[in-house]
């Protein structure tokens, strides 16, 4: 391979006066391209001057530096990362839907809203629900809106004081934070040895401030990949003093075919379409977080909604509707949301069928205990017991050999594994978090195991080899404070460096 090319930016590997494209020569005969003086830039953008050969390779050998579950196992725990088949890019590319344009009127779409109708359907069958809407962009958005419902609800019957939201303290950080910039202040509940929700310290905040909880937010199965077994009796009691319940649905995969949110007693849920129905998830985006509710709650879902209209003249037809809600939300964002991600999650659901669908949980739950069981001898389990889709490791069980969690992440690398979810969450001081998905193989799954035990055992016998790694990446141990507090984000910036330490 050549190193200049692998590890140069494409700036260094610039040379003046060389091109990677010629442009044809206008057929306009009258035809001018110049811009008015004042779009037009002091001097030439500072920009790249390379072949094409020369492109092609360096972003090629850059490519070959990513990492996702195409490549490999990713047992990312709690930010799912599950296999996106083939067919799902392949549906979502199609002209007929890749060609819309949000604007074009609803006549021209029919075949997109039927879609968004029927997702809609779909979700809410799965969950258990009435009613959803697709427009939230991202999980946090989904969770944003849902808690947007509820101010809604509280409001639309004049009890202004709801104004707190008990959140447990194993949650996503996004639960608390999507509440503040709802305008919600947090009050935390905690957590029992087993990890599970503290049902006694639950009635004591609600009787210290009960007329003032406006929901309870919970992830089930919990952070800890653990099922949160109290909700019958959680429910009652937010519901007896006056809260919703609101799911958190980002671990509902190991639910799919076990049992529905809606059935537990939740008034408001989201869903992470990019996790939970396959499509890609990482890198920013991009996502989506359909919120549902229970019926008595769909008027104050946002607007524009996808709707269904049936007549003798007609026949089935579907409209958008933004009108006509005195008590909605308004709209929450741009148009319908990332349609494409709601291509790829339909074509999922509709691949696996209603009955395979049912598989999803159980397999989920399958795989990731096996791991867990077959590795609990060497690493820590801080709360035995059955798991659900992921667990968490509190490091090595031998904490003689000052191996951490950050180097057996690192040291992961070298075997050619992305690493588990690390020092999250913050209920353990070593914390690994491992979920496989229910789509990984038996030999997938074992391979990994046997390298996970290989670095236990290298931890003992040759410590040094793990605190050092990785060894076989482009790109050694990096200092991540120092390159959150001094970044270097510009290609003068770099040079600049470069010449001060010649």
């Amino acid at each position: 391979m050549n190193n200049k090319l692998y590890g140069n930016l494409i700036f260094e590997l610039s040379k003046e006066g060389r091109r990677g494209y010629s442009l044809p020569k206008t057929n306009f005969k009258h035809s001018t391209s110049e811009l008015p003086a004042a779009l037009c830039r002091g001097k030439e953008a500072e920009l790249p001057e390379c072949d094409e050969l020369t492109v092609v390779r360096h972003y090629t050998n850059l490519s070959h530096n990513n990492f996702g579950v195409n490549d490999g196992f990713y047992p990312l725990g709690s930010c799912t990362m599950k296999y996106n088949p083939i067919i799902n890019e392949e549906i979502a590319a199609m002209k007929t839907f890749a060609g819309l344009h949000p604007l074009q009127h609803a006549d021209t779409c029919q075949h997109a809203l039927e879609l968004y109708y029927v997702l809609q359907e779909s979700l809410a069958e799965l969950t258990g629900l009435s009613e959803f809407t697709l427009n939230p962009c991202a999980g946090a958005h989904g969770e944003l809106t849902g808690l947007m419902v509820i101010r809604a609800y509280h409001m639309s019957r004049q009890d202004e004081r709801r104004t707190k939201v008990l959140i447990p303290d194993s949650a996503h950080g996004t639960n608390p934070a999507s509440a503040a910039v709802c305008g919600l202040d947090v009050v935390e509940v905690k957590s029992l040895s087993d990890g599970t929700v503290d049902v006694d310290d639950l009635k004591r905040l609600l009787t210290e401030c009960g007329e003032e909880v406006a929901a309870m937010m919970m992830t089930n199965p919990n952070t800890l990949g653990i099922f949160e077994h109290a909700i019958p009796e959680i429910t009652k009691l937010v519901h007896d003093c006056g809260g919703l319940m609101y799911y958190d649905g980002a671990n509902l995969n190991p639910m799919l075919g076990a049992c529905r949110p809606g059935d537990m007693g939740f008034d408001v849920c989201h869903i992470n379409l990019h996790k939970t129905f396959s499509t890609p998830h990482g890198g920013g985006g991009p996502g989506s977080g359909p919120v549902g509710v229970r019926e008595g709650l769909e008027q104050f879902l946002p607007t524009p909604r996808v709707v269904m209209r049936e007549s003798e003249e007609e026949g089935v037809s579907f409209h958008v509707e933004t009108g006509d809600y005195e008590k909605s939300l308004g709209s929450i964002g741009n148009f319908f949301g990332n349609f494409g991600v709601m291509l790829k999650a339909y074509t999922y659901i509709l691949s696996l069928g209603r009955e395979n669908v049912k598989m999803v949980g159980p397999l989920a739950t399958l795989n990731a205990t096996y791991i867990k069981e077959s590795l609990k001898d060497v690493y820590e389990l801080p709360i035995d017991g059955l798991c659900k889709h992921e667990f968490v490791f509190d490091g090595l069980k031998d904490k003689s050999t000052g191996v951490t969690t950050m180097d057996v992440a690192k040291r992961l690398l070298d075997y050619g594994y992305h690493a588990p979810t690390i020092y999250f969450p913050l209920l353990f001081h070593e914390s690994l978090m491992i979920e496989p998905t229910e789509n990984e193989s038996k030999e997938t799954l074992d391979d990994f195991i046997a390298v996970m035990r290989r670095i236990a055992e290298e931890a003992k016998t040759d410590p040094e080899l793990v605190k050092t790694a990785p060894h076989n990446t482009p790109i050694g141990r990096v200092d991540d404070v120092l390159a959150a507090k001094h970044p270097i984000v510009t290609w003068r910036q770099l040079q600049a460096e470069a010449n001060e330490t010649i």
